[in-house]
């Protein structure tokens, strides 16, 4: 394992520090302002622990190391876009839902989730919000698979990839909130979405999970899963080619079940190939010496 500063935790320590600053210009409006504050500085402390523990090889010290500085960031982003959640109704006391609807009627000359219930079939539905609620293991197999390959240095670039994405779609829902058009045009959706047997659990889990965040501008599910989809090319050309047929399906449900506006499909498909750009430059900059 490489010692020192690895660049998915300076990114990561920056988005705290920002974050942590953030809370702090609006602590009298944010619920449990104190208690963020505090699990952001214990956040950060702990990833300054990791980096600057030196275990002997071999040890268990080590193993636990080791582990911790590779997978970190997946419970770290997970519990950020948590926090989004509860920074967004005070720090921004504002939504962009009719905006963004007039936006997807003049690219159209309809609302599209509207227009999109010529085609529903309950099978489609059901294979639709499979595809959709996936998104997570997903975008996961690529880093398990590289991981299982011991493709140490692959996995590091990969996660860096990965957590940059995700911090940056929440960038995107602190700047621009937005809830999706399962609520602003529900008055006008004709025709109830149903599936066949897994439908209900699933949409209602992920209600749980996000109907209370602004989390639709960009398309973190677009893209996340075209960050995944490149990442696949690592693994094999079957797994790509796979990848490609699964971000098909996604795009598509993220518009059909009513998650997000067209507008927010094609922010995440930009925000993915700019990133896709950037990544290597900023990974180039940001990677420490081997100490």
């Amino acid at each position: 394992m490489r010692p020192g500063w690895w660049p998915v935790d300076r990114l990561i320590l920056g988005y705290l520090a920002a974050a942590g600053l953030l809370i702090g210009a609006y602590f009298p409006r944010v619920p449990g302002a104190g208690l963020l504050l505090g699990l952001h500085a214990a956040a950060a402390a702990l990833i300054v622990l990791a980096v600057r523990a030196r275990p002997r090889p071999g040890t268990a010290s080590y193993k636990v190391q080791t582990v911790f500085r590779y997978w970190y960031p997946l419970p770290y982003v997970a519990a950020c876009y948590k926090v989004m959640a509860v920074l967004i109704p005070p720090v921004r006391g504002v939504q962009f839902d009719a905006e963004m609807a007039r936006l997807d009627l003049a690219l159209w000359g309809a609302n599209p989730t509207v227009w999109l219930e010529r085609l529903y079939a309950p099978w489609f539905t059901e294979l639709l919000q499979i595809a959709y609620s996936l998104f997570v293991p997903v975008v996961l197999l690529v880093a398990v698979l590289l991981w299982w390959q011991r493709r140490r240095e692959a996995f590091r670039y990969y996660a860096f990839l990965i957590a940059l994405g995700f911090l940056a779609s929440y960038v995107g829902y602190l700047l621009v909130p937005v809830r999706g058009p399962r609520f602003l045009l529900a008055g006008l959706q004709r025709i109830e979405l149903r599936g066949l047997w897994l439908f209900p659990w699933l949409q209602q889990t992920l209600d749980r999970l996000e109907s209370a965040h602004f989390d639709c501008f960009p398309s973190g599910h677009t893209e996340l899963t075209l960050l995944a989809w490149w990442g696949s090319r690592q693994i094999s050309t079957n797994l790509f080619r796979g990848f490609s047929v699964y971000s098909v399906l996604i795009l598509f449900a993220t518009v059909y079940l009513r998650y997000h506006y067209t507008v927010d499909v094609f922010a995440g498909a930009a925000l993915a190939a700019a990133l896709l750009m950037m990544a290597p430059y900023l990974y180039r900059v940001k990677r420490p010496s081997v100490g």
